[in-house]
This record gives structure tokens, C-alpha cells and sequence, in this order.
């Protein structure tokens, strides 16, 4: 007898349909599955096996054949345990073929018949959705990441035997309830404040201005003068994400297995800081099986690098594409995917080797051959990739015990929120979201400046050698200083600003 089950699988953070198909023949005993599985696909068969024991469902003695078509893409992951058990089952008559038609089943299988978590589980439910599937079913485990999708229900099951009763009709799951987004980004809270931070007041205006228009910083100062903990307080001060924002960002991470298990939709802007030790693969993507990588994970978020010289200089290289472009595309023998890569670089770093080069109140022990190589780790193309620099100077104790109360991250986040919806607004049609992300096209477009302006920017390329890139980034954050102040043309005193963005050298009188 033959019996077919939809299930879903998953290439990159895409899902894409595929059927399972059980026959059951007359013959010698025989537990095949055909279709391009790997082997965590193939051994199904024993983990099947048990859970249809533990739910005292005796398997078929027969010529047993299951097909995942597709036939020509490659299976991969434990995901297809749930709907092989229940091919297997209707093809055994236990259950009625026409209770499965229109469902999708996805789940991974213990030996004792509890349904397992899978990744993936928020793709897969949306193109089960945009394929006119009306259930799917999940483990609870991953079910809350798709209670968002609307126009599908989603049907938590914890083991093989509640899927087997709801498909008899005799006990039903309840669909999970669509919680609205308003009511979730009502949670959101931010795990560091900048009313932490005492001082640094320069460094707090460079960074709103990174957050209002999508810029990469580069922060260089002396060990504890704060970088890291201002690094940290910059979600708190990013925009809500959008609904769409959202779901691509638990996307991604459902993809690469790092949701907790049974969280939901993903409201809070990730914050990734690896390791300067991490290799080329992990910073980027990649793998045997094309992984997202940290770059990736960080998307629409902020991607933190600490002692940015530290880093391995072929990691750091690998970013520049995925920088520019705000994808990344991974290729591999077995799988190929591309991952959404627009997340804000923020790097820190010391001054020299020993960390107080151009302090006040330490001495450098360093030579200035040992400062020139420890700054030559970094590439000439990698910073012309970094929008703002700014010098970071740690803050006398006598300043910190005195200091009156700071701006909290909610009044920042105001301001950099206003500035958002105009850009928005400004660029409805253009398939971009902030100013960092503007063409050439685009630029010549909304950051128009009077003869003033491009003075100042000709004068600027004359006496520091700025490429036609580092132009085009401060043209960008001029146009962000404007519309934080409120104003829709570009004025010279904001390109001032935006310079002195671009050199540690005093800049003022141009």
C-alpha cells in the first residue's frame, strides 16, 4: 500500500517542500529510504522503529520503501523522523491517508516517542504557509518560533502518540494562538543602559549617530576606558525591528540551531561578540554543510570584535565583501546558501601593544616601530570599510564619582528612532532602510550639498588622501548628523562633524 505525507526541508535558512513517501510490499523483511539522505536521514529507521514500539504500534513485516522527493536534492538533519512514522503508519492502514492531506509534519524522533526539536522550524512553517499547506505540525520545542506565521496552523506535538490521536480524530491539538508583534515589542527591555556609563560624552554622540544611520564604528582607547561596555549598550539604543526584521533574524538563528528551545519570535536585536580566535569559516559562514556564520547571526544587529588586531588576518579579509554587500553567499561541495549579512561592525582596540599609548596618566612602554606593526594588522581596505573612528579616553575616577546622572538608553533610542522613520520614509521605494546602506545612484539622489559643503569635502580629500569610498561614507554620516538634527539638507557644519569622524588628526580648521 502506498501513503504519502508533506513534510519540509531546509537549505540555508529557505525551507522547501518535500514529500515522503512510504510502500509497503509483499516480500522479505526491508526498512529502505531512497532520496539523496544523509546519514542522520538514514538512520531514522532504528529511531522509527522504537518510537512506534513505545507506542505499542507493532511495525510492518514487509518490503518497506520510503522516498523523499525531491529525489534529486540532498536530505539532510533527523527532521524527517516524524512524517517517515507517519507514512509508514498510513501506509499500514492505522491511519487515514485523508487526515494527512493538507499538513505538514516535521520532527525528530527519541526512542521512546517524544518528538524532538529541529531547527529551522520558523522557514519551514512559512513556506509550508506560501505552498497553501493549512497545518503543520511541530515539536513544542520549535513551535513558539512559528506561532508568529498567520494563514497556517501550528500544531505542537510532544510525542508520536498525540500525533497519532489527533490524526484519528480522538484527541485534537490545539493550534497555537498568532500573538501580535506590538504586544511582544512591548517586552523588550535592554540589558545594558548607557545611564551606566559615566562620561564619555563624545563617544555616546558618535555612537547614536552610528545607530541612527547603520555605520560601522572603530573605537581605539586604552584598556578599561569603557569600549566594551559601550559596545554592549548600543542594541539598547537601536530602533524596534519591523516585523519583517524579525522573522529574518529568527530565520537565521532557528537555521543555525542557536534559539533556546521552545523561545519565540526574536524581538531583540542580536548581539554577537566572538572570540578573537575565531577562524575565517566560523566569522563568516561555511562548513560542510554552508552554516551562517557570526557575521550572519549578527544581522540587523550588532557584530562586536574586541581587540580587532588580535584577529586572524584572513577572518578579518573575508569580511570585506559581506561588509559591502550585506550578504554572503556559501558554496560548498554538498550545499550552497546565501545568508542576509547587514549588521553593523563595531570593532574596539588598543593603541599600541601595551594599551596606553597617548595616555595621560600611564606610560607607553612600546616602540614606535612595535605601534606601527601592531597597527598594520589591520588593512588599509578594511578600514576604509569603517565609517566612524573615534579615540576613546578612560575617565578619571574623581569624574565618575562626581558626574551627574547620564542619558538613559530609552532617550537615545528616541531620538535615533526619529531619525530612522525619516530615512524610512525618505527611501519607501528604494530598497534600502538607512543611510549606510545608500548606492552611489542614491547618494547623488538624497544627500544633495551646496558649494560650501563640497568645499570642505575637495579640501578634506587634498590634505588626508580620503578614496573615493572614504568620501562616499562620510557623505553618508553627514547625511545621518542631518537628519538627527532635524534638518533635510546637509549643511556644512555637519560634514565637518562627519569628517572628524574619518582622522584622528584635529581637523577643525577647514
Amino acid at each position: 500500500m502506498l501513503a504519502s505525507v508533506c513534510s519540509m526541508g531546509l537549505m540555508g535558512i529557505q525551507g522547501y517542500p518535500v514529500t515522503v513517501e512510504a510502500y509497503s510490499a509483499d516480500g522479505m523483511p526491508m526498512f529502505e529510504i531512497v532520496g539523496l539522505p544523509d546519514a542522520a536521514v538514514k538512520e531514522s529507521r532504528e529511531r522509527v522503529r522504537a518510537a512506534m514500539a513505545a507506542c505499542q504500534m507493532a511495525f510492518p513485516v514487509a518490503r518497506l520503501t520510503i522516498n523523499l522527493a525531491p529525489a534529486d536534492v540532498r536530505k539532510e538533519g533527523p527532521a524527517y523522523d516524524l512524517p517517515i512514522a507517519l507514512a509508514i503508519l498510513a501506509s499500514m492502514g492505522v491511519i487515514d491517508g485523508d487526515a494527512l492531506a493538507g499538513m505538514a509534519a516535521v520532527g525528530e524522533l527519541s526512542l521512546s516517542g517524544s518528538v524532538v526539536g529541529v531547527r529551522g522550524a520558523l522557514s519551514m512553517a512559512i513556506a509550508a504557509q506560501e505552498h497553501g499547506i493549512k497545518a503543520i505540525m511541530l515539536p513544542s520545542q520549535s513551535a513558539g518560533e512559528a506561532a508568529c506565521v498567520e494563514g497556517i496552523d501550528v500544531l505542537p506535538v510532544s510525542h508520536l502518540s498525540e500525533a497519532i490521536e489527533h490524526l484519528k480524530g480522538k484527541r485534537r491539538l490545539t493550534p497555537l494562538k498568532t500573538v501580535p508583534y506590538a504586544r511582544l515589542l512591548c517586552e523588550r527591555k535592554a540589558s545594558v543602559d548607557f545611564a551606566d556609563v559615566r562620561g564619555q560624552r563624545s563617544a555616546k554622540r558618535a555612537l547614536e549617530i552610528a545607530a541612527a544611520g547603520g555605520h560601522n564604528v572603530l573605537m581605539v582607547g586604552p584598556p578599561g576606558s569603557g569600549k566594551t561596555m559601550m559596545a554592549r549598550c548600543l542594541p539598547g539604543i537601536l530602533p524596534d525591528m519591523t516585523l519583517a526584521e524579525a522573522l529574518e533574524v529568527t530565520r537565521i538563528h532557528s537555521a543555525a540551531g542557536t534559539l533556546e528551545p521552545g523561545s519565540g519570535l526574536k524581538i531583540e536585536r542580536p548581539f554577537r561578540a566572538p572570540h578573537h580566535t575565531v577562524s575565517a569559516v566560523a566569522l563568516v559562514g561555511g562548513g560542510a554543510k554552508a552554516r551562517p556564520g557570526e557575521i550572519s547571526l549578527a544581522h540587523d544587529g550588532v557584530l562586536f570584535l574586541d581587540e580587532l588586531p588580535e584577529f586572524d588576518r584572513t577572518a578579518l579579509e573575508a569580511m570585506r565583501q559581506p561588509l559591502e554587500d550585506g550578504f554572503v553567499s556559501v558554496v560548498r561541495v554538498n550545499a550552497q546558501a546565501r545568508y542576509p549579512a547587514r549588521a553593523m561592525l563595531v570593532a574596539a582596540m588598543n593603541p599600541c601593544p601595551c594599551g596606553q599609548h597617548g595616555s595621560r596618566t600611564q606610560v607607553c612602554r612600546c616602540t614606535p616601530r612595535e605601534i606601527a606593526r601592531y597597527m598594520g594588522r589591520i588593512s588599509g581596505p578594511l578600514l576604509d570599510r569603517i565609517d566612524i573612528r573615534l579615540e576613546v579616553s578612560a575617565v578619571p575616577v574623581r569624574q565618575i564619582a562626581e558626574s551627574a546622572p547620564e542619558e538613559p538608553s530609552s532617550v537615545i533610542r528616541a531620538r535615533v528612532q526619529a531619525a530612522r522613520d525619516v530615512q524610512r520614509k525618505r527611501y519607501a521605494n528604494e530598497g534600502v532602510r538607512c543611510n549606510a546602506e545608500l548606492s552611489a545612484r542614491q547618494m547623488e539622489i538624497f544627500c544633495p550639498m551646496d558649494e560650501s559643503c563640497r568645499d570642505v569635502i575637495v579640501r578634506a580629500c587634498e590634505r588626508y588622501h580620503l578614496s573615493m569610498r572614504a568620501v562616499s561614507r562620510v557623505t553618508k554620516v553627514a547625511r545621518t548628523i542631518a537628519d538627527l538634527a532635524g534638518q533635510e539638507r546637509i549643511a556644512r557644519e555637519h560634514v565637518l562633524e562627519a569628517l572628524r569622524f574619518r582622522s584622528d588628526e584635529e581637523q577643525s580648521g577647514l
